[in-house]
């Protein structure tokens, strides 16, 4: 399948899409706090897009070769797992960690975006990773422009996140997205700089890093979707819809509620990160109790699998 270059009609209707689907992170945001079952998330979140927004949520009975229908509007994936967990009775707790992914289509365009959410009180250890993996995704989207590679992307992400005692998974990938929930290209997550697909005006895509504090292999839970680590270490994941544009790159999926983009790495920060663990997540401490830190998808292949 070719890359799809949008039209500037495609690129408006993008823009409408990435923007509600970040807009229903910013309302499910104070819902997010101990106590709350990630089923109840789900239902907030579909009556949000379905009622609300009238938009129709992406993940609700997809089902690619190879899976059973997602039967939720919305992924939530706790602590040790990667992606694609399904809502249903857990309820979180103090210092778990949450991502919380959401693809909404509108007017047959799709918007996809992910945060992370510290629930109450979390650990150092959650806190940094968390901030480690937001930054590595907008390292990431730095490196969009025409004329890049999509090595570039993965080279940026992979190199701050190994710097930073973390594995990249690589079973997962971003992809181009418009129409189709997934369209080319894919989107490693590492790489080599100057390698693969030259990046041009028009193409649109997700950069959606999965980070693992341990170890980067993971596995297939029973219900045919949901990813967790091997070694049960916790994972992160952010995601941000992104368009090439002549002068660079446009976050399509950006809203008031949206964390607030970090500021690139430069050697202070480095040392920082060499020294003094606790010192790193430090913004993302207090308001992400109720709100998200910052803010990412397959297994068992060769080939990565679009999240």
């Amino acid at each position: 399948m070719a890359v799809v270059i949008k039209t500037p009609l495609e690129i408006e209707g993008m823009r409408v899409a990435g923007r509600l689907a970040s807009e229903v992170l910013d309302y499910i945001a104070p819902h997010v706090r101990p106590g709350v079952s990630t089923d109840t998330l789900d239902r907030l979140c579909h009556a949000y897009m379905v009622e609300v927004q009238q938009s129709i949520p992406a993940p609700l009975n997809y089902a690619p070769p190879g899976y059973s229908p997602f039967p939720k509007s919305i992924c939530t994936s706790v602590n040790h797992q990667v992606c694609h967990g399904i809502p249903g009775e857990r309820v979180l707790r103090n210092g778990d960690i949450v991502n919380i992914d959401i693809t909404v289509i509108k007017d047959g365009f799709h918007g996809d975006t992910s945060r992370m959410f510290l629930v109450g009180d979390c650990g150092i250890a959650a806190k940094r990773l968390c901030e480690i993996t937001h930054r590595c995704m907008w390292e990431g989207i730095r490196k969009v422009r025409p004329g890049a590679t999509l090595g570039d992307i993965g080279a940026a992400i992979q190199r701050l996140a190994e710097s930073s005692g973390y594995s990249v998974v690589r079973e997962f990938c971003g992809h181009g997205i418009g129409r189709r929930f997934h369209e080319e290209p894919q989107i490693l997550h590492y790489g080599k700089p100057g390698t693969g697909l030259s990046l041009a005006s028009g193409m649109i895509f997700t950069v959606e890093p999965m980070i693992n504090a341990g170890r980067r292999e993971i596995r297939e839970l029973a219900d045919g979707w949901t990813i967790v680590t091997k070694d049960h270490s916790l994972s992160a994941q952010w995601e941000h819809t992104v368009l090439v544009t002549d002068a660079g790159f446009e976050v399509l999926t950006l809203s008031v509620g949206s964390p607030a983009i970090p500021d690139p790495p430069d050697a202070s920060f480095a040392d920082l990160l060499a020294t003094n663990v606790a010192a790193a997540p430090a913004r993302v401490a207090t308001p992400l109790a109720a709100a998200p830190v910052g803010l990412a998808r397959q297994v068992g292949s060769t080939n990565p699998r679009r999240h």
